[in-house]
This record gives C-alpha cells, structure tokens and sequence, in this order.
C-alpha cells in the first residue's frame, strides 16, 4: 500500500516497512522502489516524508505519522531521543522485540553478504532467540559515554543528525548519577566530555579541547560537514581532568586494569566479563588449546581476551591448557601502556602496530581472537591469520556487514563456522555485537 503527497519541498508516502535494516530504519517499498524508514517498526502503518532521493535504487524517509502502529510499538524512555539525540535510536521499540529484529539482520546479512545457506544458519542457531541480553532491562547499562558541549556550555548528546548538541534532556542508558552536576562544571563550548564510572561506581570526568577548524577549501572540508566533524573529533586533542582521575579501573575476573578516561572500555558493564566468557566456551567447545601453546589477540586493545586465555585453564568450563605466551596486537599506546601494568607476571607479549603486518612477524599461533573496529579485518588481515593456520578462531563483530563478509573471506580461505553468538550490548539502539568460532574445514563436522 503506498499512496503520496506533498508537504512543502518534501515529498510524503504511506507505505508499511515490512523488516527491519542494518542501520535502525525499516525496510519498505515504494512503486517498487526501496524506502528505508527512521522511526517505524516493520509492519506497522506509517506516513513518512522523503528526506533522500538522490539514489535510483531507494530513498531515505522520517516517519511523521504512526497510522496503525506496531503491538512491539513503546513509549521511548530516553528523554534525549525523544528530543532529537542520537543515542536509544530504538528506545520506542520493546527491548524484546528489538532483540528479535536484531537476529533477523544478522541472518540476513550472514545471508546476503556472507554467503551462507539457509540450513546451515539453521544449524548455527542463527534464529529469533540468537542475541542475547546481558542483564539488563535497556537502561543505565553504560559506564562510559562522550558527550558535547554547545555554544553556551552545556553538556549534551550529539543529534541524531546534524552537528547539533541536545542539552537538557539526559540519555537513560548511562549508570544512575553518571550525567549529574555536569552543568556546575565550567565546560568549554565546543568541546566534548568523557564520562566513565569505574569498577567501583566512582566517577570521572575528562574534558576534550575543542578540535582544530577544518581549512576552508581543504579536501576534508569537501566531504560534508557532519562526516567532517566527526574526522575533528577524532583527531588527537587537550585534555583536562575535572572530575576524578585521569584513568578509571576496570575488573574483569581476577585483573584489574587502568584504562584512560578518554580511551577505549566496552560501553556496556557486564560486556566485558560476557565476551570473554563466550570466547573461552567457544574455545574449548572447539576441542580447546594446547597447554604451552601460542596465542594471539588480534585488535587486543587492553588485553581483556589475553586474560581469559590465561586464565581458562584453572576455570572448570575453561578453554583448555594455559598458553605457553600470548601475543597482543595493538595499534593504541595507551592501551598497551595498561595492558604491561596488568601484565609484568604474565607470558604476554605486547606488539604496537597494523595487525597485518605485526602479526605476519609472530610465531605461529595455535588459538586466533581478533576484534578488530567497525571496518573489520578485510582480506589482508584474514589472509595472514588463514595463512599462519591456527586451530581455532574466535572473530568477534561489532558491524554485523563487516562481520558477515569477514567470515566468508575465511570460509573462502579454508575455515568452517562451527558457533555463532550475539549479544544486545547496546540496548535500545540498532548496534548488535556477534562472535563467531571457526575451525579448519578439513577438521570435518
């Protein structure tokens, strides 16, 4: 059913998006034409108004009116959503239902994009019950978040779209209390905050300079003021201390690490503790590690997964004997820089730089786990783990896309898929995190 109509310069369509997209919209079609939809659960009824036409194949929409809604259909809890942020980009969906829709993206892009048969993600248990939820109801899970600072020195989340700064309406996902006071703070407009609470619900708050303004005319200016902006964002900036330390420590099992307020530390509290607990599992569900053996921990930031391999060995559901050494690669000093704290008794050995050319220099390895960023590995990097011939492979996701095509370069290089796992490790937003175990074909069923 689709029917238009004209509102100012936009264009509105009714239509009923009937799946959902890698991304958060809803997927409908249009006089045969694809319409992805912000702000519709598949299968309602919605009028939408196109805000991108420019491609042939689809265009993109904002829903403006629910006509029949969805019984999955909530009210939002996030204040900051509600008025236009960016974070709980599904908060108006039951926690529930989005877990659902997760699995079906991730089945069709292991589908679509990797390549894999209906039965066999059948056999994986890649269905409606596949991601799982970490304890949580969907709210105050994040023990880390970033936040901007507007022209008159507010604290806020960034806009869902745009550059804009949502202040005076708080995000539900942070821990309780972590947002509070932060107006008292003299903060400087333009800037950005880092918020983190530590193993012990403590908090600390770093601030970010301001990033440099981009030259008028450069090539990066070129590429679109919002994409632009988040380049600046990312680019080595001043940090100021205004609340706590300047690291925050974190514990997963037996080890504590100091990880840098403005560094790297999974978003969700229990994700930590849950990711490692799957690789061991997979590991030793997989005929486990050798004792003595070589390990690496590809994209190991900290060390985290480094950890649960040395440590699998005293657990009863662990992944089998201790590795006789771990290789951690990492691009990230800082990361290192705490992982040799955690690590001075410890037979890891830490290596800075590109994954594919560092590890392509290591021994080889019995047991592979790599969690590289939301690019993935690519082939160069799956070509050297495919090449050094591990027993196991542990690959874990964090965009299910790059995580399908990942796993079907190492089934096109030799490897089967033995386990996949998933994980709503960020409630009320569209994010799904996947973990995949591979072991050698030859290896047989």
């Amino acid at each position: 059913m689709s029917t238009h109509a004209s509102s100012g310069d936009h264009e509105e369509v009714v239509l009923r998006p009937d799946r959902p997209a890698n991304g958060g919209e809803a997927v409908g079609r249009l006089d045969g034409r694809v319409v992805f939809v912000r702000g519709a659960v598949p299968g309602e009824l919605v009028r939408a108004r196109i805000v991108d036409d420019r491609q042939q194949r689809f265009a993109r929409a904002d829903a403006v009116e629910i006509i029949e809604p969805s019984r999955h259909r909530v009210d939002s809890p996030c204040d900051a959503a509600r008025h236009g942020a960016g974070c709980c980009d599904l908060g108006f969906i039951d926690p529930a239902h989005t877990r659902e829709l997760k699995a079906e993206i991730l089945r069709d892009a292991l589908t679509r994009i990797g390549g894999f048969g209906e039965d066999e993600l059948d056999d994986l248990g890649v269905e409606p019950g596949v991601v799982a939820g970490l304890g949580d109801d969907g709210t105050h899970w994040r023990v880390r978040t970033r936040l901007g600072i507007d022209a008159d020195g507010r604290a806020g989340m960034h806009a869902a779209h745009g550059p804009g700064i949502v202040a005076g309406h708080r995000c539900v996902a942070p821990e309780a209390g972590m947002l509070d006071g932060l107006d008292d703070l003299a903060l400087t407009p333009g800037g950005d905050l880092v918020v983190m609470s530590d193993m012990d619900g403590r908090r600390h708050v770093t601030e970010l300079a301001p990033p440099k303004p981009v030259r008028a005319g450069s090539r990066r200016a070129a590429r679109g003021r919002a994409q632009a902006a988040r380049r600046r964002r990312e680019q080595p900036r001043a940090e100021r201390v205004l609340e706590g330390d300047a690291t925050a420590a974190h514990r997963v099992g037996e080890r504590t690490w100091r990880i840098p307020v403005a560094g790297f530390w999974q978003a969700h509290r229990a994700a930590p503790t849950g990711y490692a607990r799957a690789v061991v599992e997979m590991i030793a569900a997989s005929s486990g590690s050798p004792a003595g053996g070589v390990a690496w921990d590809l994209y190991g930031g900290a060390g985290v997964f480094a950890a649960a391999l040395l440590d699998a060995a005293t657990d009863p559901g662990g992944g089998g004997g201790r590795p006789g050494v771990v290789h951690v690669v990492e691009s990230d000093t800082s990361a290192l820089d705490a992982a040799a704290d955690t690590f001075a008794a410890d037979p890891v050995e830490l290596h800075r730089g590109e994954v594919a050319a560092v590890a392509a220099r290591l021994p080889s390895p019995d047991v592979v786990v790599l969690d590289p960023p939301r690019t993935g590995a690519g082939a160069t990097v799956i070509d050297v783990v495919a090449d050094a011939d591990p027993g196991v492979i542990v690959h874990v996701g964090c965009d299910i896309g790059r995580f399908a095509r990942d796993l079907s370069m190492f089934v096109d290089r030799g490897y089967r898929v033995r386990e996949i796992r998933a994980f709503d490790a960020f409630p009320l937003t569209h994010h799904v995190e996947a973990i995949a175990c591979l072991v050698p074909a030859r290896r047989g069923m």
